[in-house]
């Protein structure tokens, strides 16, 4: 069976001619000027863009306060409305577990439930000889990338566990990826501000100032530095924290940088709302101030932060965020996303003049293949590559609303944003499972099997 998607413009060229696309089986087989196919969808004006990839998100996640309102079956159906076709999830290994045993445990929550690609990061919170010796395990099994904290004591590595862990994945041709925050100190703020009485959600980003995020980027680079391996900044939120990421690769260092929406669009005002309303802001690393937004959105511009994921971590207002209504630590840390980033992107980057079409491309797809060993296969239209394609509607215009969202969490931190643009339809691997902006087919995921990045061979 062929489909062929006519007329559309594709957006990661720098020409805005209208072109035929081809699809036969899950694989684009043709572009150009084409006639016929067994089904044919008039794409007249409307963009054509690779499939989207969220390269950070949290679904079915326990943290040991709360579980996350989204699990695979939810998460993936609202990444897939508006065009996201493939996400990188945490396999995260717990204290005492084989990266095996977290593998398997992830890959059990996934069965038969998502309706969009997917694979993982292998997130390592314990670091000993058996661990190293699974490292190649991993990326015989298609995951070449891992995750590393700073902070939560349950997840934290010391500096010379990283130090290892960067040793070893330099060799197998991986690419570590760290959140970055100085742990021992957001535990000292934390303790200062209890005693002092600060217990309201205000009291969460001044547990987390600025320099907290940037002190551990410049010590973790550092660490990177001595090894000379090519690593990722996750969820960067501050201006001091690109200052440090600058300051490393002048001096040679590569270092991949990734941001979120919330850090572009939504900042530390949130914190002094009424009623327990800022709980729903509550997230690490958290809010920070308009200065940190507009040098984010140039660092964009100028190519230094390569990709935009969203840290998809839901949790409910009512039932769970107001679990620290009386102490800020009881909180649970997140905010979900996965469903409007491209819809926001668009919205407040293209439409607004502070991205093109090409730089989305790049930021939510093709870059993010890239990074994480799935390109050529995602995050292009061409020829052979998997026929993830969206048909984004750029006439499109409406207001993002938790009464309309399917996140399975009961707000969205864009209540009332205004948006432009929507995922019209979209084809996960040749087969058209968003019509018209409605899933018409649910559960198609599969487990996508990465090789090493392509900056890592």
């Amino acid at each position: 069976m062929s489909y062929l998607i006519k007329g559309g413009i594709i957006a990661e060229q720098n020409r805005y001619t209208p072109v035929d696309i081809l699809v036969e089986g899950n694989v684009i087989k043709k572009i150009g000027k084409i006639d016929k196919a067994d089904h044919i969808l008039d794409a007249s004006g409307m963009i054509l863009f690779p499939g989207f990839i969220d390269a950070h998100t949290h679904l079915d996640m326990d943290t040991g306060m709360a579980h996350t309102a989204d699990d695979f079956e939810s998460g993936t159906k609202a990444a897939l409305i508006q065009g996201t076709t493939s996400i990188i999830d945490f396999a995260t290994q717990n204290k005492g577990e084989t990266l095996i045993n977290a593998l398997e445990n992830w890959r059990h929550k996934t069965d038969e439930k998502c309706s969009c690609d997917y694979g993982f990061h292998m997130a390592i919170t314990e670091w000993n000889n058996e661990i190293k010796s699974e490292l190649l395990t991993m990326r015989e099994s298609g995951i070449t990338s891992f995750k590393l904290y700073m902070a939560y004591d349950a997840l934290r590595l010391d500096d010379g566990a990283i130090y290892e862990i960067l040793k070893s994945a330099k060799n197998l041709g991986g690419l570590v990826g760290v959140h970055c925050e100085n742990g021992d100190l957001i535990k000292a703020y934390t303790k200062m501000l209890l005693e002092q009485e600060q217990r309201t959600p205000l009291a969460h980003p001044l547990s987390r100032p600025d320099m907290i995020e940037a002190e551990a980027i410049s010590r973790f680079l550092d660490i990177a530095y001595m090894v000379d391996v090519p690593v990722h900044i996750v969820h960067l939120s501050t201006q001091k924290g690109l200052e440090c990421i600058r300051r490393a690769r002048k001096r040679g260092q590569r270092v991949y940088v990734e941001t979120c929406p919330q850090y572009l669009l939504l900042d530390e005002k949130l914190y002094h709302l009424k009623q327990f309303e800022s709980a729903k802001y509550v997230l690490s690393p958290p809010l920070r101030s308009k200065q940190d937004q507009e040098a984010l959105w140039e660092g964009i511009q100028e190519g230094e932060i390569q990709t935009i994921s969203t840290d998809h971590c839901a949790f409910n207002f009512e039932s769970q965020k107001k679990i620290g209504i009386d102490d800020f630590t009881q909180i649970p840390n997140g905010i979900p996303g996965i469903e409007h980033r491209p819809q926001l992107i668009y919205s407040y980057g293209v439409t607004k003049g502070r991205l093109s079409l090409q730089e989305m491309a790049y930021l939510l797809s093709t870059h993010v293949a890239q990074l994480f060993g799935m390109y050529p296969q995602k995050g292009t239209l061409a020829v052979g590559s998997d026929a993830d394609i969206v048909v984004w509607n750029p006439g499109y215009r409406g207001v993002i609303s938790a009464k309309t969202q399917l996140q399975h969490v009961d707000y969205t931190p864009y209540e009332g944003f205004k948006v432009i643009g929507r995922a019209e339809h979209v084809f996960l691997r040749g087969m058209h499972v968003v019509e018209e902006g409605r899933i018409v087919e649910e559960k198609k995921g599969r487990y996508i099997f990465r090789k090493p990045p392509l900056n890592m061979k």
